[in-house]
């Protein structure tokens, strides 16, 4: 049986790159699912399912992620039949190591995909000692994908890194296989994307509220501005017309200014 950790990580991975790409219309991303790849090996499983006696353990390949790029992946399928696809193979495959499937992830695989199905990148990540390892078709055969500075690599048929990240996803806190745009930046999952969505809204309340308090201030001093003003021509008045008075008197008394 598969971990937790194993389960989850797959499903991290679907959405990653469902949210890098956007809308399945061109591409179809597979977890855990059967891929038959020939008629010869397809009756093998199907012998072996119904309990058939077999001279040998059926050829299962159920790849833990991949992906098919240029094929409709809004189609419902319950397995990936290479002959009914118009003889697509993946052009990516992810395998998350256990220690039950490590020797076949690290040694065997290497062969098959690049012999068999002859898949342009192959990826494989063990979390139990933080190992990320990708392959990319080169001629007859793999050559491995070198890390950058930051132990991500590149991948040419999702136009993303593949790195390690350590936090959160679905309340568990472990060493995740993450993608990062061409750019640098984080692809997010929906929940990522929400939270940073609720932040932003957060932060643009935050900014509407600290101008409304701004304009509010500006507004009142400029009404204390005006008071005193008006309060400064009234005083003038005033003293203009005590001035007049004054004067008014003085003519009256017949004395000079």
């Amino acid at each position: 049986m598969e971990s937790d950790w194993h389960v989850v990580s797959i499903s991290l991975l679907d959405e990653l790159v469902r949210n890098h790409l956007g809308a399945p219309h061109n591409y179809f991303c597979g977890g855990n699912m059967f891929i038959y790849y020939s008629v010869q090996q397809a009756k093998e499983i199907e012998e072996y399912v119904e309990g058939e006696t077999v001279q040998k353990k059926p050829r299962f390949k159920g790849p833990d992620f991949f992906l098919v790029k240029e094929v409709d992946g809004t189609k419902p399928r319950e397995s990936w039949v290479v002959w009914e696809e118009d003889g697509r193979y993946p052009d990516l495959v992810v395998e998350f190591i256990s220690s039950s499937t490590r020797r076949k992830d690290v040694d065997k695989n290497v062969g098959f995909y690049a012999k068999v199905f002859r898949v342009p990148e192959y990826f494989w990540f063990d979390r139990r000692v933080g190992e990320l390892v990708g392959y990319r078709m080169s001629g007859q055969g793999y050559v491995q994908i070198k890390p950058d500075a930051r132990g991500w690599l590149w991948s040419e048929v999702l136009g993303a890194y593949l790195g390690v990240w350590v936090g959160e996803y679905r309340g568990r806190v472990w060493s995740w296989l993450r993608l990062w745009d061409g750019e640098g930046n984080l692809v997010l999952t929906r929940e990522e994307r929400e939270a940073q969505a609720r932040a932003q809204a957060a932060r643009e309340r935050e900014r509407a509220e600290q101008e409304r308090a701004a304009r509010e201030q500006a507004e009142a001093q400029a009404q204390q501005e005006r008071e005193r003003a008006e309060q400064a021509e009234a005083r003038a008045q005033q003293l203009q017309a005590e001035l007049e008075r004054l004067r008014e008197r003085l003519r009256q008394q017949g004395t000079p200014e």
